[in-house]
Order: structure tokens, then C-alpha cells, then sequence
């Protein structure tokens, strides 16, 4: 990671009219056919979580905006993804996690299964400072239509919130929302990124 000029990237613009906003997030809304994630969940014996947490890494990483994001004042480029989730702990309570992404499925499901579980019984927060982090909040027991995350001012991650999915017809259907700050990227990123994410889940292959 590496901090930038903003004005020497194609952030500048952004970066100018955004940094100081009062409330400098966007949040979009999307619904998702997850039935082939659920299927090969099922029949692959791995986590669905793990594999939508993968699925997300795959279609952030096509898109240059997510190497970038305000930190305070600063704008940083990271050479590196990791995805966050949380992690219920042996004292019930919830820590957050850190996986680094791996285009490698295997290599990921062996990250996430190990750092989750290493979370989940020493009760600390796994954080990854070398890499642009995208957090996740699974509410997988609850049907919600959706969520708008809070704006701390002081995390400007990009974030995806999910509850249960539902069925429809053939489909099974996940609304996800997806918050980000406009300083990293611009709608259209958002929008494109959403769309990769349905590409990679429809596409996703156990081998």
C-alpha cells in the first residue's frame, strides 16, 4: 500500500468534491440469483458464505477502484484485496475477519475456514492493514429487504450487507446492498461490479 496524489489519479475529481462532504457514501440495492451458489454450497460441502465472500473478491478485483480508498484525509493504493466477515465467538459475541482474497477458490476456503476459526475461539478481530478490505454483514437466519450501512467517518470500506435468500420460481433470489464511498468509485463502478458479481456466481466452478 502506498499513498497517491490524488490529482495524478483518475480519482481527482472525486476526491476534491467528495472528501469533505458530510455524508459521502452511496448505497445501492441488488437482487441476486444465488441458486448455483446454494446448489454447489450443498453438493461441494463448503460454506455458502465462504463462496459469496470469494464470488465478491473475484468481481472486485476486475475493477481498478477497488485498489484505491480514502483513508482520513489521504488516498491510498493497495496492491491487494482482502474480504471481511463476521465471526460469531465462543462468548457469542461477534469479531471481524480479514480473509485475503485469492483468485485460487481452494487457497481461499482454507483461509477463511482457518482465520474464521482462529477468530471464533480467541475472541480478537483479525485485521489485514496491507490490503483494500471489503466488508461483508451476513444476516443469513433473517429475511431482510434490505440495509443501509452506518457512515462512521471513520471506516470508508466498501461494504455489502445480505440476509436470507428467498425462493422464486426456479431462482433463489438474495437482495444485497452495497455501500461505498464516492471518493473510491462513481455509480457506474458500483453498478458494474454488482453485475460482475452476479457473472461470477452464475459462472462459479468447483474443481
Amino acid at each position: 500500500m502506498k499513498e497517491v496524489n490524488p490529482k495524478e489519479t483518475s480519482r481527482a475529481y472525486a476526491f476534491e468534491t467528495w472528501m469533505s462532504a458530510p455524508m459521502p457514501m452511496v448505497t445501492f440495492f441488488k437482487a441476486i440469483d444465488v441458486a448455483r451458489l446454494a446448489r454447489i454450497s450443498k453438493q461441494a460441502g463448503l460454506k455458502f458464505n465462504m463462496l459469496m465472500c470469494w464470488c465478491i473478491g473475484r468481481a472486485a478485483s476486475h475493477i481498478k477502484e477497488f485498489y484505491m480508498l480514502p483513508v482520513g484525509k489521504r488516498l491510498v493504493q493497495y496492491d491487494n484485496l482482502a474480504v471481511c466477515t463476521i465471526v460469531v465467538n465462543r462468548e457469542g459475541e461477534v469479531n471481524s475477519c480479514d480473509i485475503p482474497f485469492s483468485n485460487d477458490l481452494r487457497q481461499f476456503n482454507e483461509d477463511y475456514l482457518r482465520l474464521t476459526r482462529q477468530v471464533a475461539e480467541n475472541c480478537h478481530n483479525h485485521d489485514l492493514t496491507d490490503s483494500m478490505v471489503i466488508g461483508t454483514s451476513a444476516l443469513a437466519g433473517y429475511e431482510i429487504d434490505g440495509a443501509v450501512g452506518m457512515y462512521s467517518g471513520v471506516f470508508n470500506n466498501p461494504f455489502l450487507i445480505w440476509g436470507k435468500y428467498k425462493r422464486h420460481w426456479w431462482k433463489q433470489v438474495l437482495t444485497v446492498s452495497f455501500q461505498f464511498h464516492h471518493t473510491q468509485m462513481d455509480g457506474a463502478h458500483a453498478a458494474k461490479f454488482l453485475g460482475n458479481l452476479q457473472k461470477e456466481i452464475k459462472e462459479l466452478r468447483v474443481v
